[in-house]
């Protein structure tokens, strides 16, 4: 688990072919690395990958076709920034949410537009994600933790402020741009405890049961 508050911005450093899928190497930049073990997972982007190299500045994690293809991981290019967090401790602040690291779908950046000192970001999302995003919910864009402010459709805003701007890769962001996309769990949760016909059928045997029906 993550919380979506991210540590430091690394880069991709090389994308290597093996056996089918890719083994991606991350410079890390300023992520301290003394605490991570083989086997311990990273967030990159979004994406909870897990170490199977360790270096001093940097690690490698196998990427499968699966995720190559459902997430921005397989359209990164050497020296691209990633947004990176390592897993959450039990003894950690839960400064954002808690975001699994396994992305629902891909969405777009829209429009970037300043507002006051911060900037109003617009996201658009497949049509199969918009229903989980609500207004002043929690959303998890490129492994960052966010507050939307407004749902329009399949399109959704959010601020960004300064600090989150400088600190993250969406300096490097820009409309039109893919990002990875984790909807809040708490809403797929709640989508299959009220959502289902299992659920539906429960709660009329709950209602004749008591007379309701």
């Amino acid at each position: 688990m993550f919380t979506g508050i991210i540590q430091s911005v690394g880069r991709i450093g090389r994308l290597e072919p093996r056996g089918g899928d890719v083994r991606l190497h991350v410079d890390t930049a300023h992520l301290d690395l003394s605490d991570v073990q083989l086997g311990d997972s990273i967030a990159v982007s979004g994406v909870c990958l897990t170490v199977v190299t360790l270096a001093s500045r940097g690690f490698a994690a196998d990427v499968s076709n699966e995720t190559l293809s459902l997430t921005t991981l397989g359209k990164h290019k050497p020296g691209d920034p990633v947004n990176l967090e390592k897993a959450l401790r039990l003894a950690d602040r839960l400064g954002g949410h808690l975001v699994s690291g396994h992305v629902d779908g891909v969405g777009k950046v829209v429009a970037v537009a300043p507002d006051g000192r911060s900037q109003r970001w617009t996201f658009e999302v497949p049509a199969s994600l918009s229903r989980y995003i609500a207004s002043k919910g929690s959303i998890c864009i490129d492994g960052t933790s966010l507050t939307v402010n407004a749902v329009d459709g399949h399109r959704f805003g959010v601020n960004l402020i300064p600090h989150t701007v400088e600190h993250t890769a969406f300096h490097a962001r820009s409309a039109g741009d893919a990002v990875n996309i984790e909807v809040d769990v708490i809403a797929r949760y709640v989508e299959r405890l009220i959502g289902g016909s299992e659920a539906s059928r429960i709660d009329e045997a709950f209602l004749k049961q008591h007379g309701f029906a």
